[in-house]
């Protein structure tokens, strides 16, 4: 996935609105207070049932309490743009599927709600752990940074601290055992032909597909995966970046957890609404 540093921008947003509206109070806002006391004093031995005066009192009034455009404007975005940083920063935030390394699980186009705090808090553009709650589990879409490169990435747990990952004739295994594959269909695309199957990571239940010509696209290899890191599989086995091209994931790169699709939309066309619901 294509990566703005969207939380660094709204923090910078939400940091100088509230820096603005914070002078308002302490500097601007007295200041105005005192002028409007004044003009009231201008005005004490006026007659201010005469409709002229009064006029001339209110516009004097709203001359001196109308506060600066920026202020006003500082003031009226904080508090969405504070609401919207909390709740991107520390609970969900969306994304939009770019490519089909998650197929059949996630097409592209779908939106899809990440859970921010499921795996820890984490200070806002920094990352770093402020509270630990839940560790990623096998079986878990899972969005994070892939190393080495600040680009978003969204695969599937495979391997968990300490495992042994393996790939033989374009089969998984996880230490030593075999993950069982049940056939479920067979689809196809312009480009090829694939079986979907379903298959258990050791209990948990998730579809992924592979080519049906039988290419190998990833040679037979094993890996173990290091402490405090993860193996990433994308469910579109033949046709993903993975943990079997640039290593493993390291805890300090994960974003979240991928629940929910809530929208389809692609470039052109109408949004649909058919494929919502929990991602498995």
């Amino acid at each position: 996935m294509d990566f703005i540093n969207f939380p660094l921008i709204l923090m910078v947003l939400v940091t100088v609105t509230g820096l603005l509206w914070l002078f308002d109070i302490i500097a601007l806002a007295p200041k105005r207070k005192l002028q409007v006391a004044a003009v009231d004093d201008q005005f004490k031995s006026s007659n201010l049932e005469d409709e002229n005066i009064k006029q001339q009192h209110s516009l004097a009034i709203s001359a001196v309490k109308k506060e600066p455009v920026l202020i006003e404007y500082s003031k009226s975005f904080f508090p969405v743009l504070a609401l919207v940083f909390v709740l991107r920063s520390f609970l969900y935030e969306p994304f939009q599927i770019p490519s089909e390394s998650m197929v059949p699980t996630l097409e592209v186009g779908d939106f899809i709600l990440v859970n921010k705090y499921t795996y820890g808090i984490r200070m806002p553009v920094f990352r770093n752990k402020l509270i630990s709650i839940n560790e990623p589990k096998r079986g878990d879409v899972m969005v994070f940074f892939k190393p080495g490169e600040q680009v978003y990435y969204i695969k599937r747990v495979i391997g968990l601290p300490g495992d042994k990952i393996a790939m033989k004739n374009n089969v998984l295994y996880v230490n030593g055992k075999r993950q069982a594959l049940e056939f479920v269909e067979t689809t196809s695309d312009e480009h090829f032909d694939y079986r979907v199957y379903e298959e258990n990571l050791e209990g948990f239940a998730h579809k992924m597909r592979n080519i049906s010509s039988g290419r190998i696209a990833f040679q037979d290899r094993e890996w173990t995966v290091e402490e405090g890191h993860y193996f990433m599989m994308g469910d579109n086995r033949d046709n993903s970046s993975d943990s079997r091209v640039w290593g493993t994931v390291p805890a300090e790169n994960i974003v979240g957890k991928a629940e929910y699709i809530w929208m389809h939309w692609e470039s052109f066309g109408i949004p649909s609404f058919s494929n919502v619901g929990s991602i498995q």
